[in-house]
């Protein structure tokens, strides 16, 4: 009889010991995600600080080598050879952005993929102040290559006027 009841002590201590594993296991998973959801959303507004000083090398640094997307300024989808012309398009011009207004919508991470959707707001102007505004929705599609996250799906559309 000591044996039987040492035997279910030592399954319930298995058991336990168990729940506790998991729950720490799942709780290291949710702190993980959330820190990769925090670093994805200063990505996605680093993004646009590298637009708006228009330091297209550091922006290029975001995209991953195999990228395809299509933003709402091209015909097409383009791939990442094209991926700054909508700013080489205005600030050939003499436009600068300004104004950028950035505002979460949402975002699901499984692995090492990413989707990432938010609204922006944004001005081209040119010298005297005068422009454009935009407002649009984007979608990225962030991959973990290694230890750093790159877009590498895209697209955006311009937000509907009310």
């Amino acid at each position: 009889m000591p044996n039987y009841r040492m035997a279910i002590v030592l399954r319930v201590m298995a058991c336990l010991l168990a729940g506790a594993l998991a729950v720490s296991s799942e709780a290291t998973l949710q702190s993980q995600a959330s820190q990769d959801e925090q670093t994805l959303w200063n990505l996605e507004q680093t993004y646009w600080h590298y637009a708006q000083d228009n330091d297209l090398p550091a922006y290029l640094g975001l995209w991953h080598e195999d990228f395809l997307g299509w933003p709402q300024s091209s015909a097409a989808p383009v791939r990442k050879d094209h991926i700054t012309d909508w700013i080489t398009s205005q600030t050939i011009k003499g436009r600068a952005l300004k104004h950028v207004e950035f505002k979460p919508a949402s975002i699901q991470i499984k692995g090492d993929v990413a989707v990432v959707y938010y609204w922006i707001r944004f001005e081209w102007l040119d010298k005297a102040g005068n422009g454009e505004t935009f407002s649009g929705r984007i979608a990225h599609t962030w991959f973990k290559d290694g230890k750093d996250w790159r877009i590498i799906g895209g697209m955006s559309m311009p937000e509907p006027q009310k």
